[in-house]
């Protein structure tokens, strides 16, 4: 990735914009002990520092081996480091413009199973009815239960491990849901779009379901608008950049042909890449100020609640909580105070303090099926940290994450509830129907 070709190659920032975020970095080491894989191995060429090290090294035109891609790979691109830097280093950015030029060089079977997975799949709705009524079939049937006690996944590897990560699919599907609008409970105080995601129309359905009654209980007129399609997040996360700017492209056409006061994601990693849109689409002269126009309207639904201020109405629930922190909210949107400042509302719900709440769970899009190792390393010591708050509920605010907690209490756990922030409004509201 010499500096002088990155502006001819699509998703490249230009030569000027990679060396100024490079040189920001003034090698301060702040960042080791925010970064989970710097934690876990102790290796300076796992750090944000050392990775930075080495894509400066790519930059001036050493070439690209594997333990450089090995290296970069291990990231989990939680922007941990990002709050921790003084000096301001967009990490996410070049992580993902370094990525980019990984992925380019990657044999070509390798290359052609990503976009089968992450297109053919992620981004086709009659694809992923069918993936999802398979799983549910697999799962409703006792199958996956009978494969769980009979050992069978562990002689299966990685489609074992995939097996024992898969989220539960949720009939009916959310899709029936796409294209309606739902009344505000009340006085309407907002319109807003709800993005429904890709795989949570499958597998979080129930989410979806309680994030719209949620915020209607709170006067928003909710919206789920037709055409809308995948954020691009996990596209741009391994390198796909170009295929990012398209699906960007998309929803920008569907979200500002409607007159709405917010978009709004239940899903922080959705929301954080939707929040930079307008730079992933800086230099496209037709949709830039359009990006900048629909950033502005993007909020997080536990953002969007704490700024509107919770309606009255929230019944007791008499339990114990802590929050894990979504990376992509606490250090991706700088959104901390809502979702505690949410839980903190319902009435005898006792929330305490989990300690290094910020630090990744190692769930990371699809890090935890590549990396399963140090995926499980960084979740159990989460896990031990969240036994020793004693909390029947563990609180978060990313589909991911959920996901990533839950497998991390089916081994390490005490039995706690994993849900998302939304689901605790949820129940709580629902004291009063």
């Amino acid at each position: 990735m010499a500096v002088s070709e990155a502006r001819s190659k699509p998703g490249s920032l230009s030569r000027s914009a990679l060396r100024e975020l490079l040189d920001r970095c003034v090698h301060c080491g702040l960042c080791l002990n925010a970064c989970p894989t710097y934690r876990e191995l102790g290796l300076e060429a796992d750090s944000p520092r050392g990775r930075i090290h080495q894509i400066v090294r790519v930059a001036e035109g050493a070439p690209i081996t594997e333990s450089y891609v090995r290296h970069l790979d291990l990231c989990l691109a939680c922007r941990a480091c990002e709050t921790a830097c003084p000096s301001g280093v967009r990490y996410g950015r070049l992580i993902e413009t370094a990525r980019t030029e990984i992925e380019r060089r990657r044999p070509w079977p390798v290359r052609m199973m990503r976009r089968a997975a992450l297109d053919g799949l992620l981004l086709s709705p009659f694809w992923l009815r069918a993936a999802g009524t398979l799983l549910w079939i697999y799962q409703a049937s006792g199958l996956r239960a009978l494969a769980e006690r009979s050992g069978v996944l562990d002689v299966l590897g990685g489609i074992g491990r995939l097996l024992r990560l898969a989220p539960r699919a949720e009939r009916p599907f959310f899709y029936r849901q796409i294209g309606k609008v739902f009344p505000a409970e009340g006085e309407r105080r907002a319109r807003v779009a709800l993005l429904a995601g890709c795989v949570a129309n499958v597998c979080f359905a129930r989410l979806n379901e309680a994030t719209v009654r949620v915020l209607q209980a709170n006067g928003c007129e909710v919206v789920v608008p037709r055409g809308q399609t995948c954020c691009g997040a996990l596209h741009a996360h391994i390198g796909r950049v170009g295929k990012a700017r398209e699906l960007a492209r998309r929803n920008l056409e569907v979200f500002l042909a409607g007159d709405y006061d917010a978009v709004v994601t239940n899903a922080a990693g959705c929301g954080s890449t939707m929040k930079e849109y307008g730079e992933l689409l800086e230099e496209d002269c037709e949709y830039a100020d359009r990006a900048r126009r629909f950033v502005s309207q993007v909020r997080d639904v536990t953002e969007l609640l704490a700024e509107m201020g919770l309606r009255e109405g929230l019944q007791p629930i008499d339990a114990t909580v802590t929050y894990q922190d979504s990376c992509h909210l606490a250090h991706g949107q700088k959104i901390r105070a809502a979702p505690r400042q949410l839980l903190a509302a319902v009435p005898r719900l006792r929330l305490v303090e989990l300690p290094s709440a910020d630090l990744c769970c190692g769930s990371a899009g699809i890090y935890n099926l590549a990396h399963p190792e140090m995926a499980d390393g960084i979740l159990r010591r989460k896990m031990e940290q969240i036994n020793a708050t004693g909390a029947a509920i563990v609180a978060t605010a990313n589909p991911g994450c959920l996901l990533q907690l839950r497998y991390g209490v089916s081994r390490w756990g005490r039995g706690q509830r994993v849900l998302h922030v939304i689901e605790i409004l949820d129940d709580s509201y629902a004291g009063r129907r």
